[in-house]
């Protein structure tokens, strides 16, 4: 497996992260916000989204897994919050939002949680992938339906560390060995 094509380049990631930063900020003016990031792949996200909203945020962490083979949606809760989520402003920040049955089902058990809202910000939408309709409040970037790495997103838990989101080519990860395209 190899970088195909930059989608998206450092600093088109950084603009975007301004832009969601300030909307998100003027959209809970006055509130105090709970960022609740879907780990693995939104710790790149999470932390640089973080730094561009001006007003006071807390954060906290779940790790889910959807069960192999289940089209369900059905997901299995990893790791849970550490904070109560009841009468806050909650914000869960995931890395990419494909076929939508992973996040539905998430939402609907965070929202039985009793939050004084629920709201979504993802990174990506891969909106061709779409099986259920789940309301995104914030996107970074529609992405088309292909394999993307970097910024986070992995394949086999490597190349999250690209600054950039790249397409891949290839079957094997051991293909790139430091095969960064210009852009």
């Amino acid at each position: 497996m190899g970088v195909r094509e930059v989608l998206y380049s450092a600093s088109e990631i950084e603009r975007r992260l301004n832009e969601l930063g300030t909307q998100i900020a003027h959209d809970y003016a006055g509130s105090e916000l709970l960022l609740v990031g879907v780990l693995k792949g939104v710790a790149c996200f999470m932390a640089d989204l973080m730094r561009h909203i001006a007003l006071p945020v807390s954060i906290d962490f779940m790790t889910i897994s959807s069960y192999e083979g289940d089209r369900s949606g059905a997901v299995r809760i990893v790791q849970d919050l550490s904070e109560n989520i009841e009468g806050r402003q909650v914000l869960v920040v995931e890395d990419i939002v494909d076929t939508g049955m992973t996040l539905n089902h998430l939402m609907k058990q965070l929202e039985a949680r009793g939050p004084a809202s629920l709201r979504v910000c993802a990174l990506l939408d891969k909106r061709a992938r779409r099986l259920v309709d789940v309301p995104l409040h914030y996107v970074g970037f529609e992405i088309p339906d292909e394999f993307v790495v970097g910024y986070g997103l992995d394949y086999r838990q490597r190349f999250r560390n690209l600054p950039f989101i790249a397409t891949v080519r290839g079957e094997a990860a051991s293909e790139l060995q430091g095969e960064v395209p210009a852009k």
